[in-house]
């Protein structure tokens, strides 16, 4: 599974084994330092290539990621604004009309799969993976297992699931999967603590390097949580700290930064302060601070929507493409590319061409963003509707 390479360190210069040098005599009373080069052997992952390439293949010019990775529960509450019943059978049928769109794959390069959807097929036997190999996306998979409280925090949460997550990555791998996705979350109403900062960071390290070493990219999401009533620079200053403790962990995991994809949230202000942000504005402030803070190794940022209208999420990624970036800059949309969908959808079976229709506008519109050639004319009231739920969870 794994080869072995070396880093070689600078013993006198290291911050990390301090200024003594390894080529100093005990009791000597020189105070010359002698430098000494020290090899330390590092986990390289067997994988590194073929991770290399397939996130190279998710960020790939004019498409983002379908994320319909929400857990039975929170998929069930979807079904329930249409008046469908939470059971596999009426789960499968949605999965299926979003996942055998015909021509998905012009916009489309990922799709996060929930567990139950990577071992599902359609009404016809044919596996979900090989629905969306056929149109050239790539599968993924929800890994992680959910918030739950982190004691001597501040109300704040952690995010579990490394307990077997190596023994799942290797199964879904053979399964089909090819990338994943770890969700954690940050809230700023609620401090953050330097324990959650942290916490988070070290978890989603721990993940990406579990994920690389079976063969799957990992996604690397520590959400901002919209919740809250302060402004964008507060947002601003609290993304920084987050995404400068992660990629300290990511590092000190050996992660191998061309094979992981970012999922940040877009720095705006909290969903409840008295002025929102224009899409410029957005664009400014979030790519200010990814500059400040993810190496350009990194090949794709893909967005996620985090509760804003459709038409809100796909203004603001054309706004960050309207020049170059030293990354891919797409999406990773769940409500912002599904919400008009399941509407259209009803669960009725005459409405199936109908709502796939729905998703390709949706997915095109953020196509056409990704370019940053997108423009806001001819969309519907629906699709300008804001999705923001206060303490929402997958």
């Amino acid at each position: 599974m794994a080869c072995a390479s070396f880093a070689k360190l600078n013993a006198a210069s290291s911050s990390w084994i301090g200024q003594q040098s390894f080529g100093q005599r005990p009791g000597s009373s020189s105070t010359r330092l002698t430098t000494r080069r020290v090899s330390f052997p590092i986990r390289a992952s067997s994988y590194k290539d073929e991770l290399v390439q397939t996130a190279k293949s998710i960020a790939s010019p004019g498409r983002g990621i379908l994320a319909i990775d929400e857990s039975n529960a929170t998929c069930g509450k979807r079904l329930a604004s249409i008046g469908l019943d939470n059971n596999e059978v009426n789960r499968q049928a949605y999965r299926q009309l979003l996942l055998t769109t015909p021509g998905l794959g012009e916009y489309i390069s990922g799709a996060i799969l929930f567990e139950e959807t990577l071992y599902q097929s359609t009404i016809d036997g044919k596996k979900f993976v090989v629905c969306l190999r056929d149109e050239n996306i790539v599968p993924g998979i929800k890994v992680d297992k959910g918030l739950v409280p982190l004691p001597g925090s501040n109300n704040e949460s952690w995010c579990q699931g490394l307990d077997g997550l190596a023994s799942r990555s290797a199964e879904y791998y053979k399964q089909g999967a090819r990338f994943a996705k770890w969700r954690t979350v940050v809230s700023v109403p609620c401090g953050p603590s330097a324990l959650a900062v942290k916490e988070a960071a070290w978890g989603l390290a721990r993940y990406a390097a579990i994920s690389q070493d079976n063969g799957l990219v990992p996604i690397v999401e520590p959400e901002i949580l919209l919740d809250g009533d302060h402004g964008i620079d507060r947002t601003l200053e609290v993304a920084e700290k987050v995404w400068a403790e992660v990629f300290f962990y990511l590092a000190e995991n050996n992660v191998v930064f061309e094979g992981i994809l970012l999922k940040p949230s877009m720095v705006t202000p909290g969903a409840e302060h008295k002025e929102k942000a224009s899409p410029e504005t957005i664009a400014k402030y979030t790519l200010t601070m990814l500059k400040r803070r993810v190496p350009p190794a990194v090949p794709g940022i893909m967005f996620l929507s985090g509760g804003q209208s459709e038409v809100e999420a796909t203004l603001n990624l054309n706004a960050m493409n309207q020049s170059p970036n030293p990354w891919h800059v797409s999406f990773s949309y769940a409500r912002a590319l599904q919400n008009t969908v399941l509407k259209t959808w009803q669960g009725r079976p005459e409405n199936v061409e109908a709502a796939q229709k729905a998703l390709l506008v949706r997915a095109k519109a953020n196509s056409l963003a990704q370019l940053g050639k997108y423009a806001a004319e001819g969309e519907s009231e629906e699709a300008k509707k804001g999705m923001f739920v206060k303490g929402y969870t997958y």
